[in-house]
């Protein structure tokens, strides 16, 4: 049976890490196959705070969002 981590999480929250978790289940007789993520990492990502949003000079529809990124 798979189910996430975050899940098993909701019902106890031990002060543990994801391996101590896992180690700590199987010591308790239940097997623990395999840990992976749900998603695989990323990277590039910018965080960022939008400042404004005008009206496009040359355009009716369209408006130009000035975002401040740090």
């Amino acid at each position: 049976m798979q189910f996430p981590e975050s899940w098993l999480r909701q019902f106890c929250n031990p002060e543990l890490t994801t391996e101590a978790l896992a180690e700590t289940l199987t010591m308790a007789g239940l097997e623990v196959e395999d840990v992976r993520p749900a998603a695989p990492q990323f990277s590039g990502v910018v965080a960022g705070r939008v400042r404004g949003v005008p009206p496009h000079p040359n355009a009716a529809k369209l408006r130009v969002c000035q975002v401040d990124v740090g």
